[in-house]
């Protein structure tokens, strides 16, 4: 099972292996560590699926709409090397739960339930819990 919740939710035993895939673990400034998250809030962090630093400054600063966000961001996802590591994340989900976490609160505009829909067209018996 892959799930998605917010970073800084509570760690639950149902959660089995918590995974970051933000970029940073800092306040807005980028550079101020957020004392929120502890490494006792991941179990492993993955930055390299995190959205570029880029991209995460045209959908926060300058406002590019979720709409193109969503979209260069699955782009991203699809490139061959991190395609390999999606593909490998799905595939580890179907015996295990893993838990994608990240800063949103809330999944609807959060690239965390992106990944998690892209895993599951690698693997479509994947079942998903996105929060």
């Amino acid at each position: 099972m892959l799930k998605t919740k917010p970073i800084l939710s509570l760690k639950e035993d149902s959660d089995g292996l918590r995974v970051s895939v933000m970029s940073r673990h800092t306040l807005e400034d980028g550079v101020t560590l957020n004392s929120l998250i502890t490494p006792s809030s991941y179990d492993l962090w993955w930055p390299f699926l995190a959205p570029s630093p880029n991209l995460l400054g045209d959908y926060y600063k300058r406002r590019l709409p979720w709409e193109q966000f969503e979209d260069k961001y699955v782009e991203y996802l699809q490139q061959p090397g991190i395609r390999v590591e999606v593909r490998n994340l799905a595939i580890k989900s179907l015996d295990s739960v893993i838990t994608l976490l990240c800063i949103e609160e809330f999944p609807h505009q959060c690239h965390r339930r992106l990944l998690a829909e892209e895993c599951k067209k690698y693997q479509p018996d994947l079942a998903l819990m996105i929060e």
